[in-house]
């Protein structure tokens, strides 16, 4: 749906209409990408061609630390990805089946996002294999058979390897192999089609694939495969229950009838999507940080923000969030993957990016290799960073900031581009008539409130600029060429300029960050605190103790020939200050006598420590005594209400990404 009201003449002698739109009209089709074709419905946003935005700023960055520790150097240490017998190299081969594909579809992105050379040339090797395992029949990749059926689950994770290898290289072969293996799938009888645990709640992300190769193909069987790949998935259109409670595959398979809706157009299927998201959220949601308390596996009566979240859950609900955006245009799915990539997932690997926690929680105030069970779900060593914690996370963290950095620019059906969130990059696209632009993003968002957009053009070219305005920002502005644009901004909406664009041309995009606070009511009235898109932590000190990662790895890590395990170790966190404040409010609800602190951007680009981030609130706290570790060495749960609180001291937040170790969920006191 597409609301809002036109105003002309803005800002140049070319006209300009403005306009606040809830999302962009899908009655157009975009003449420069590839969107979905009829009678698929169509997206509201195209993703860009991998490639074609390359991140800047602390997300270049983080991508850096990506490439230097783990994602780029797991095949030189994992024993999955071992080469010698492997089963995406070698038929018969007796590792790698799940583990390849989870760690090839971020390990890929990010080669061809940063250009490696080296990367992409390991990558292809990969895709070689990919290509050599076809059979006769259609089929490829390892065969894992049970009771007479073939395991789809990893072939549906390497089926995203190959459309991306194939926006990056337009190889054919791409679409010969899905072409083949869709028809194999066609052949299979419904009784022994995804059957199995995973595949069976994962079927939504084959539905993608083939309604991919159907936008690029218009092969018509896909559409009939596509009606058997749902009514053999999961249910996940209850509407008061889930197919089951882990935690990953409620964030990696809430999406499935939503996609299904892009076929049918029934709109209970777009609506099943939305209603498990808040399902879930509703009871073991009543957290900050975008995710859901469920650790592997959701429990009722363990909804306390001291629960966690995998890593791979938090990956894959961005992931979701950015489909969700691109197939609906609502502006809530950029808001919530921001949330978790700002917020939750920062602080779930370590600051060098060579290691990784399997589950981050909240409310967090020890990270080691002991077992918590049954304060969190499983049994093992699964809160300290360890670079084999555990086999899924370990390869599949990798996809979380490439896909991130490959939604910042987005385009539209009516031949424009749309900024949905927001992190400093340089883009070049097609719009308009097909006139290739570049257009750069200088930012510090989200911990700064200014976001400034410079185009460049060989020649001028009219097309429509969409931009979301968060919803908390309640006094934003937009400036074209220093020039307020003729109407105020909605929050939670889309602005978009359309107009004539030259050489040089500048959006200038102003969030004002306040401080804000939630109040979880089902968790004793906790209150969490938010700027802008930032939430804030208590800063903990944190003590790290360097640990031998082949002593404290879980159970299935096993090591490649050859590595060495000393360069690859395992960190415990533990508190070196207090933990057990509630926060003293004043009576709107806010942080008494609170004051922001802005501190000097670090010179290394990289926000996200306890001593380099560059944003600090000041607030008051009272010490609860009765709040301790309990008995299972974890975090206690919240405490009463009416528990004795101490005197006031002076507490410090920081932004909750920045903080491995943190209280997110204060108890409140008064002053």
């Amino acid at each position: 749906m597409v609301s809002g009201i036109t105003v002309c003449a803005v800002c140049s002698s070319a006209f300009a209409s403005v306009r606040i739109v809830d999302r962009p009209p899908t009655n157009l089709v975009n003449v420069n990408y590839v969107g979905y074709r009829a009678p698929l419905r169509p997206l509201s946003f195209i993703k860009l061609p991998v490639g074609s935005i390359r991140p800047e700023g602390w997300l270049k960055k983080f991508l850096e630390l990506q490439r230097d520790g783990l994602t780029g150097h797991l095949g030189e240490i994992s024993a999955w990805l071992e080469k010698k017998n492997n089963a995406w190299l070698t038929n018969g081969g007796d590792h790698g089946w799940e583990e390849v594909p989870y760690w090839l579809k971020g390990y890929g992105n990010l080669a061809y996002i940063l250009n490696d050379t080296a990367m992409i040339a390991e990558t292809e090797s990969w895709i070689e294999g990919v290509f050599a395992s076809r059979q006769s029949d259609g089929f490829f990749g390892p065969v894992n058979g049970k009771d007479g059926r073939r395991e789809l689950w990893a072939q549906m994770i390497m089926l995203w390897c190959l459309q991306s290898y194939y926006e990056y290289s337009g190889d054919p072969r791409v679409i010969d192999l899905m072409t083949g293996y869709f028809k194999w799938q066609m052949t299979v009888p419904d009784n022994l089609f995804l059957e199995d645990y995973w595949e069976n709640s994962r079927g939504g992300d084959n539905l993608l694939s083939i309604y991919w190769l159907y936008s690029r193909t218009g092969d018509r069987f896909l559409l009939d495969l596509a009606e058997k790949v749902h009514r053999n998935t999961a249910d996940w259109t209850q509407p008061s229950s889930l197919p089951n409670w882990h935690n990953v595959n409620v964030a990696q398979c809430f999406r499935e009838p939503a996609t299904y809706y892009m076929q049918t157009g029934d709109s209970v299927m777009l609506k099943a999507s939305y209603n498990v998201h808040r399902l879930v959220r509703r009871t073991f949601g009543q957290v900050p940080g975008g995710m859901f308390g469920a650790d592997e596996n959701a429990r009722m009566g363990y909804i306390d923000p001291r629960q966690g979240v995998e890593t791979c859950g938090m990956v894959e609900q961005m992931a979701s969030d950015e489909l969700m955006l691109c197939m609906t245009g609502d502006p809530m799915w950029a808001e919530n993957c921001e949330e978790v990539a700002f917020n939750s997932y920062p602080a779930a690997v370590m600051p060098d990016f060579r290691a990784l926690r399997y589950i981050t929680c909240p409310n967090q105030v020890v990270s080691d290799a002991e077992n918590h069970h049954p304060g969190i779900a499983n049994s093992g060593p699964f809160l300290a960073m360890n670079p084999f914690s555990s086999r899924c996370c370990q390869h599949n963290h990798a996809q979380g900031w490439p896909y991130f950095s490959e939604h910042l620019v987005l385009a539209t059906p009516d031949n424009g581009l749309a900024i949905a969130m927001y992190a400093a990059c340089r883009a070049t696209m097609k719009v308009g008539d097909g006139t290739e632009i570049s257009l750069r993003e200088e930012t510090r968002y989200p911990f700064e409130e200014t976001v400034t957009f410079t185009l460049s053009t060989e020649k001028n070219v009219s097309f429509p600029f969409y931009c979301r305005i968060p919803s908390w920002a309640k006094d934003a502005e937009v400036r074209v060429n220093g020039k307020k644009v003729g109407i105020k901004p909605v929050a939670g909406k889309y602005l978009c300029v359309e107009r004539e664009w030259s050489e040089g041309d500048r959006i200038e995009l102003h969030f004002p960050m306040e401080l804000s606070t939630r109040v979880w009511q089902v968790n004793k009235h906790s209150v969490t605190v938010d700027y802008g898109p930032l939430t804030m932590s208590l800063k903990i000190d944190e003590r790290y103790v360097k640990k031998d990662s082949r002593e404290t790895a879980i159970g299935d890590s096993q090591w490649q020939v050859g590595a060495d395990p000393e360069q690859w170790p395992t960190y415990e966190i533990y508190a070196d200050s207090s933990w057990n404040y509630a926060l003293v409010v004043d009576g709107k609800g806010l942080p008494k006598d609170f004051e922001v602190v802005r501190k000097a951007w670090p010179a290394d680009d990289f926000p996200f420590t306890t001593d380099k981030v560059p944003l600090e609130v000041r607030a008051l706290g009272r010490r609860v005594s009765g709040w301790q570790v309990d008995n299972t060495g974890l975090c206690g749960v919240l405490p009463d209400e009416d528990a004795p609180k101490g005197r006031v001291e002076d507490i410090t937040l920081i932004p909750m990404g920045a903080a491995r170790l943190r209280i997110s969920a204060f108890p409140q006191a008064e002053d």
